[in-house]
């Protein structure tokens, strides 16, 4: 089989594809690009030409994951994550004061997480306790803050639990 009949046969099919996974064009572009250059460098791998489709669409998943693996290793300059955390902090008002009236062993844990940015797996070894122990603290975290946010503020709550609505607290 050619790589031009392989083209000629997948390549709206793939687009598409491409594009419901990502829903960013200029990405799918690329991973499209990318999924026909494998393709056309890995043909003579196929092995079984009735298993083309099949092979074809493994090869658009595998570009499609590596898109997504590169995006996910994307490091912001400092300057723009603490850009970001700034404007965070200002959409929730009490932010701060949350965070510090947290119990010691959730605000470190947080800390370490969300606010120095590191991995769980790293704030586990730096508070000498399990990697469980670390995503239980988190969620504990997260479960007094959601119910600060919804005392104090007045937020309300989404069915993803999500903080939604405009703040309403006295604070502000």
């Amino acid at each position: 089989m050619e790589t031009q009949k392989i083209w000629n046969r997948f390549n709206e099919e793939v687009y598409f594809f491409i594009l419901k996974k990502v829903k960013n064009e200029t990405a799918t572009h690329d991973i499209f690009q990318n999924t026909f250059l494998k393709i056309h460098k890995s043909l003579h791998q196929l092995k079984d030409e009735e298993k083309v489709k099949a092979w074809v669409f493994q090869i658009t998943r595998n570009e499609i994951a590596n898109h997504f693996n590169k995006e996910s290793k994307y490091i912001a300059p400092l300057e723009e994550i603490e850009e970001n955390i700034s404007e965070k902090k200002n959409d929730y008002c009490c932010f701060d004061k949350f965070i510090n009236d947290l119990p010691p062993k959730y605000r470190e844990t947080i800390e370490l997480v969300y606010i120095q940015g590191k991995k769980q797996e790293e704030a586990a070894k730096i508070l000498a306790i399990s990697l469980a122990n670390v995503k239980a603290r988190i969620r504990r975290s997260k479960d007094i803050l959601k119910e600060k946010f919804a005392q104090c503020c007045k937020y309300e709550f989404d069915k993803n639990g999500s903080l939604i609505g405009e703040p309403n607290c006295p604070e502000c």
